[in-house]
């Protein structure tokens, strides 16, 4: 009979044994591979530094700075990410990586947008300006969210800020648009090829792309149009 066992007398000659729950048990912590540990002590070496008042940044002890040369430390990137964890006390640690913040993502396209205005208003420096700080904001993403969702919205920031300079190079349409199909943005993409088409009706490489976009759209469109046929409508019973 183990520790978390025993028995009880329900009637005279009769006895059960079960066991009991008295809590949940302490996790055990995995094996140590020793040779990771060995690569880490390697490198490891111990640094002085100080906390910051609000407790989420790490600074040097000296002259309590996130980035000092002077100590050859920087701890720039480890503070943001101890910030980000501290202002999203909800979110799992480590976060899964399908999780995207879409107000990062709405201000991206917000600044763009404005960006186009000025744009097309002829004010070509102030839209760079805003294609930049669009490109900043895309940047920002934490290092757990998907690499590709950054590495697309910087990729379009490009995009927009050549266009600008270079409207009629079909290159930065093209740039444009893949990007854009990336983010399964099937109709801005197709947009921006047919404007890249506009200058040059007869470039094959958007012509193709422009056909494989069509696919795909018709593709995304087909699986939505089979999940509503899916989708079976519930009735109150009588």
């Amino acid at each position: 009979m183990t520790d978390h066992e025993h028995s009880h007398t329900h009637a005279p000659g009769e006895e059960h044994t079960h066991s009991h729950d008295h809590g949940p048990h302490s996790p055990i912590d995995p094996p140590t591979d020793p040779a990771s540990q060995a690569l880490i002590d390697q490198d490891f070496v111990p640094v002085a530094l100080a906390v910051s008042p609000d407790g989420h940044n790490a600074l040097c002890a000296e002259h309590k700075l996130e980035k000092c040369d002077s100590c050859n430390v920087d701890f720039i990137n480890t503070n943001r990410l101890a910030r980000l964890l501290a202002s999203n006390p909800s979110l799992l640690c480590p976060p899964p990586n399908n999780v995207v913040s879409q107000q990062l993502s709405q201000m991206v396209q917000r600044t763009k947008d404005e960006g186009n205005a000025l744009f097309k208003q002829g004010q070509a420096v102030p839209a760079l300006a805003r294609y930049t700080q669009a490109a900043s904001y895309a940047v920002q993403r934490p290092p757990w969210e998907a690499n590709q969702v950054m590495r697309e919205e910087v990729t379009t920031c490009h995009a927009e800020t050549v266009i600008s300079l270079r409207r009629s190079w079909p290159k930065g349409h093209f740039r444009k648009a893949k990007a854009l199909l990336g983010m399964h943005k099937t109709k801005e993409a197709a947009e921006s090829v047919r404007l890249g088409l506009s200058f040059e009706p007869q470039n094959n490489e958007l012509l193709t792309f422009l056909h494989d976009i069509e696919k795909v759209h018709e593709k995304l469109e087909e699986k939505k149009q089979q999940k509503l046929e899916g989708a079976v409508p519930v009735t109150a019973s009588a």
